[in-house]
């Protein structure tokens, strides 16, 4: 009977197990919860206990002495664990001055061997030292180096969890030398970039198409390379854009370890002499002086898609007045066949001074 079960219940095999396996549990054990596949927050743990009982399994002779005394006395020395009754794992008393090479003194274990067995020569709190697990992540790379368990249609999985070959050089280990998992930089994300892209009204009006030259920095793979290059975009922009329109385009900018940078044309209006825009509605202004708004004006009204119509009014004409004109404003970019307004506004300039005389005429005339 084995003085410990609990590294043959981590993989979920008996105590009478094989080495092929032993093997086997641990490749599926190993792959289901290795942290880079398994993301459930027990998983890393998990991954852990099963390699550190993977690499006492898989050697005979760790095996033998686990079956004897447990896991427990292994990992302390050979002493008794404390709080203490008897030995650790029916070894009464332990051995002083922790586990000496050969094991001499374990039935069936000889004494004077020189197998090295990777005992610490210290512990935590002083005394001679107990067996020092390996880093999981080498446990697991050397696992499938050597081929573990035939590993066949688990190469590509291999080759993801732990960035090698399963028969060559693997990456650098997810774990430091306390057995503590380093975290993994997180690859950067693809940077988007923004440039401003000033139209006319009348170019946003009926919509138009443009080519613009950019500059982008690429990366040659075979040679290590970094290298710049023109690349032609052909920019459509519908009628109706509106100010701070987004017209996108992926993967067409600089190349970087997250992939290739995308860019966004933000549209910008350049001023207009004529309009201001209020959405899909224009506005413009006439100006009259005091006396036309008084008297009467007339004034030729142009739209943005080059129709003329007159406007006149006999007055008086306040400050502020406005005459609206439906659908001849910009289109609707969702909705083309739709206009929104033009709106004319009224603006009165007021004279800076009056005469005496003036200003008596007006009050006769008032």
């Amino acid at each position: 009977m084995v003085a410990d079960n609990k590294l043959y219940d981590t993989l979920g095999i008996s105590s009478s197990a094989t080495q092929d396996e032993i093997k086997k549990a641990y490749k599926k054990n190993a792959i289901k919860y290795h942290p880079d596949k398994n993301k459930d927050p027990s998983a890393e743990e998990k991954f852990k206990k099963c390699s550190e009982a993977y690499e006492i399994l898989s050697d005979p002779e760790k095996r033998k002495l686990y079956d004897q005394i447990g896991l427990d006395a292994m990992l302390n020395g050979g002493r008794e664990a404390p709080p203490g009754g008897g030995g650790a794992g029916g070894v009464p008393g332990g051995f002083a001055g922790g586990m000496p090479a050969g094991f001499g003194g374990i039935p069936g274990m000889g004494g004077g061997g020189t197998r090295s067995f990777h005992f610490s020569t210290g512990g935590p709190g002083g005394g001679g030292g107990g067996f020092s697990f390996s880093n999981p992540e080498s446990i697991f790379a050397n696992f499938f180096k050597q081929g573990g368990a035939g590993m066949g249609d688990d190469d590509d999985i291999f080759a993801q969890l732990t960035g090698g070959s399963p028969r060559g050089g693997g990456g650098r280990s997810r774990y430091n030398d306390s057995g503590v998992r380093r975290r993994r930089a997180r690859t950067p994300e693809v940077t988007t970039v923004e440039k401003p892209l000033m139209l006319t009204l009348e170019e946003l009006y009926s919509g138009t198409k443009k080519k613009m030259k950019i500059k982008r920095k690429t990366y040659d793979d075979a040679s290590g390379l970094r290298n710049v290059e023109d690349k032609i975009l052909d920019i459509e922009i519908k009628p109706g854009y509106k100010l701070g329109t987004k017209i996108k385009f992926r993967g067409v900018g600089d190349q970087e370890e997250g992939g290739t940078q995308d860019l966004h044309f933000i549209v910008q209006e350049k001023p207009h002499e004529l309009y201001k825009r209020e959405d899909d509605n224009l506005r413009m202004y006439v100006e009259l002086d005091l006396k036309e708004a008084l008297t009467g004006w007339t004034r030729t009204i142009p739209t943005i898609d080059g129709k003329k119509f007159t406007l006149a009014k006999g007055g008086p004409t306040g400050p502020g007045y406005t005459e609206r004109y439906p659908h001849q404003g910009m289109p609707n970019s969702k909705k083309p066949t739709e206009r929104g307004d033009m709106i004319v506004e009224v603006k009165v300039k007021f004279p800076a001074s009056l005469t005496v005389a003036q200003k008596a005429q007006l009050k006769d005339i008032l």
